[in-house]
């Protein structure tokens, strides 16, 4: 019978869990007839080794690894395992270089589909979780305030902080209040299409907030009734599309930021002009008290 001896001199953790410092993880994995620490099966080891390219360094310490090895050799550790039911990733990918983080999130999904293990995966890049899970949980303040997967996150968050933590840039979104039968936004009054349970609440509120991405704002014509008045503060050019940065003020004077992703048409935006803006779409999202009117 071939055992696998896993090095863990240092400090063993029997917990399957990838942290983004791997120092305490010294492994040295070596196929060996006398090994003493764990019967793995050295089919499992060398499938997981050979999905993270990690077939030539089973021999080697971690000491003598480049960084992303090491964090291959973390995530490897607790994938090989076979008596848990999850493995938790806690921002497994932090010190790798941005072009491997792209390969490595393809291996771990190919490996959650080979060995249909659970995987509970902790990060702060957006990117990262909208990628990879299947459910993504946005927490805030110890409170979970959604969880699903990442288009419904996108075009319907549930809450405010989803809204603009979700996406880059993150939601627009503009005061609005209910007068009689319509919403009025910047002190002028529209009446956008809406089921109407969504004018229900929104009159039963009062007071609201209209939200909208920056990918579905789009310049407008000042004649179309469903076009809010902006000025214009800035526009960047990021290269696949144009960063308009624009303000629109309200009846108290207060100036709420706005950002649009638009295509060629936002080169010929000069700072300080009046655009009108259409906000008012299918893709629109209403809040009262920072959770979404559905």
């Amino acid at each position: 019978m071939t055992r696998i001896d896993l090095d863990l001199s240092h400090s063993y953790r029997p917990d399957p869990q990838s942290d983004e410092d791997y120092a305490l993880l010294p492994l040295k994995f070596t196929f060996n007839d006398g090994g003493a620490y764990a019967l793995l099966g050295p089919s499992r080891v060398g499938r997981v080794a050979e999905m993270l390219d990690l077939s030539a360094s089973l021999d080697r310490r971690a000491s003598g690894l480049a960084a992303d090895a090491k964090q291959k050799i973390s995530l490897g550790r607790g994938l090989v395992r076979q008596d848990v039911s999850a493995i938790l990733f806690d921002e497994p990918l932090t010190v790798i270089d941005p072009h491997l983080k792209w390969q490595l999130r393809r291996k771990l999904k190919e490996i959650h589909h080979e060995f249909q293990l659970t995987l509970i995966y902790v990060t702060h890049d957006q990117t990262e979780a909208l990628t990879f899970a299947d459910q993504v949980v946005v927490m805030s303040r110890g409170r979970a305030v959604q969880v699903g997967p990442a288009d419904a996150l996108f075009e319907r968050p549930a809450h405010t902080f989803v809204g603009n933590f979700i996406g880059s840039p993150g939601m627009n979104f503009l005061a609005g209040a209910w007068r009689d039968g319509a919403i009025e936004v910047a002190g002028r009054r529209y009446m956008p299409e809406f089921a109407p349970t969504v004018a229900t609440a929104l009159q039963a509120g009062g007071s609201f907030k209209v939200g909208v991405r920056p990918e579905y704002l789009r310049l407008a014509a000042s004649t179309d009734p469903q076009a809010v008045p902006a000025r214009v503060e800035r526009a960047q050019d990021i290269g696949t599309y144009w960063l308009v940065t624009a303000t629109v003020q309200d009846t108290s004077g207060h100036a709420a930021t706005v950002r649009g992703r638009l295509g060629n048409e936002g080169a010929a935006l000069q700072a300080g002009e009046t655009v009108w803006l259409s906000v008012f779409n299918r893709h629109t999202c209403y809040y009262v008290n920072e959770e979404l009117v559905a």
